[in-house]
């Protein structure tokens, strides 16, 4: 007995012909983008296990093989093998150890010689050969429990039942299974196929399945409350300028302006990058799907208009009545209270307006400043569709991230890409949710310790309400097509 058996930590070592998206697959189960993927044949040479961590303890543990470099050969083999049926995959890397031709053969061998279940991975979108059925055959002479997996890499269906119908020969259980695009649901599908390929294996991998479903609920309201916490920083963030009369008013305004939008984009990126990383994409440089609406800057009218509101929503929130798009979220930072300060106290949007943007007000001594010194303040919002164009975005990161499996290394080409939601999520939220979205705004607005903290928690838990949703969801949230794609 190992020393993983006797801590009765599942292991299974994933096996089959070189280049059939082996490690895709253990990447994928395994959610760890460090896996060496290649479309180059033959760059396994060596076993590498890959240990799913939760809570700091280890619960299960996928090791990938080299291909299959013989098969032919030591399927002979082990048919004219007379020995004990338990030793016949130690005999065989004894007899073969110092063989080239039987390297990769040997090599694969270890963990299930070491009691390893087996997880056979096929490209199913290309024809059954005599390799692959000598293959199977090898695998079901081993005596370890073993399941088969069709990878089927680019959705093709054409031999997948000649596939299984193969399989049932040789396997305990079959699964078809896309590395490239398995979502969460369909990973614990995967594993809880795994408990029917052997009883003794049940107990264990029940265990398995209970905490990669316990640590997937973790997952999800630790993204609630870093969304949460991104709202309310973003809610209430200012920034201000001291300046006098010789100060350049147009050029100190513009500056602000970007100062402030460039602040609030990096709350949001930060965010951003913190549930990139809850959800293990540490490694692979993960982008975005070339026509993500995400590609678009937070204060940019395309955004603001792809995510449900329309252009006079738009000059509205901005705090203006009439003017381009652009210059309205420059110049209010959509729904800011943007004002001139001086002892006296301050003026909101519309003050700044009435005085036509640019009028001084009446000196007076400011504490710590000279006379005739005044200050600028951009911020906080008060409109609450920012708080859910902030929404929209994080919740279409979310989406990207939860569905792109760690075996994927890349997106399919762009005109592959026909279906898209054209509006925020948020947009078909009732009435409901959107209160409670209102209740936190205000709160926050307020500094309502009290209120805050009781709106935070409502807010929360109506967030993991719509991630879990959306970790379950194939649908593809906000992509622009292009005019000529089909929507």
């Amino acid at each position: 007995m190992t020393d993983n058996q006797a801590k009765n930590i599942p292991e299974f070592a994933i096996v089959g012909h070189p280049n059939e998206g082996k490690s895709s697959v253990v990447s994928t189960l395994a959610e760890d983008d460090s896996v060496r993927i290649s479309p180059v044949p033959g760059e396994t040479v060596e076993c590498q296990t890959f240990p799913v961590i939760i809570d700091g303890q280890e619960i299960i543990r996928f090791t990938d093989t080299p291909g299959f470099q013989n098969p032919m050969q030591t399927l002979e083999w082990m048919r004219s093998y007379r020995g004990a049926d338990e030793l016949i995959v130690t005999l065989f890397r004894e007899n073969h150890r110092d063989n080239p031709d039987f390297r990769d053969d040997t090599e694969l061998f270890g963990p299930i010689e070491q009691g390893a279940g087996i997880i056979y991975v096929v490209d199913g979108s290309r024809p059954l050969r005599k390799s692959d059925k000598a293959e199977m055959e090898i695998l079901r002479l081993t005596g370890r429990p073993r399941m088969a997996v069709i990878n089927c890499k680019e959705h093709e269906t054409e031999y997948i039942a000649q596939w299984k119908s193969e399989f049932r020969k040789h396997f305990n259980s079959v699964r078809l299974f896309n590395a490239h695009r398995a979502t969460y649901a369909e990973r614990i599908e995967l594993l809880e196929t795994l408990t029917s390929i052997d009883q003794d294996w049940q107990p264990a991998l029940r265990k398995v399945i209970s905490a990669f479903k316990q640590d997937w609920e973790n997952r999800i309201f630790q993204t609630a409350d870093i969304i949460s916490a991104m709202l309310a920083d973003c809610i209430v963030h200012t920034v201000t300028r001291n300046y006098t009369e010789k100060s350049n008013e147009a050029a100190m305004k513009k500056e602000l302006q970007t100062e402030y939008n460039r602040a609030i984009e990096k709350i949001e990126k930060q965010a951003h990058n913190r549930i990139r990383k809850l959800f293990k994409h540490n490694i692979f440089n993960y982008d975005l799907p070339p026509r993500s609406i995400l590609h678009e800057e937070l204060f940019n009218e395309k955004t603001w208009q792809f995510l449900g509101l329309t252009r006079n929503q738009l000059i509205t929130i901005a705090g203006l009545t009439g003017g381009a798009m652009g210059a309205a979220l420059d110049a209010a930072a959509a729904g800011l209270t943007f004002g001139i300060f001086t002892a006296i106290g301050g003026i909101g949007a519309a003050g700044w307006a009435a005085l036509g943007g640019g009028k001084k007000l009446s000196q007076s001594k400011v504490v710590g400043m000279n006379l005739g010194g005044r200050q600028i303040r951009i911020g906080p919002v008060e409109q609450i569709q920012f708080l859910y164009i902030l929404l929209d975005r994080v919740l279409i990161f979310y989406s990207h991230v939860i569905n792109w499996a760690h075996g994927r290394r890349d997106y399919p080409p762009v005109s592959a890409q026909r279906k898209t939601e054209k509006a925020g999520i948020t947009t078909q939220w009732d009435d409901r949710r959107r209160n409670i979205c209102s209740l936190f705004f205000s709160a926050v607005r307020n500094r309502d310790e009290k209120a805050v903290e009781k709106s935070r928690r409502e807010l929360k838990e109506m967030l993991c309400e719509a991630l879990y949703r959306l970790s379950t969801s194939e649908r593809r949230y906000g992509l622009i097509m292009s005019e000529n794609s089909e929507n």
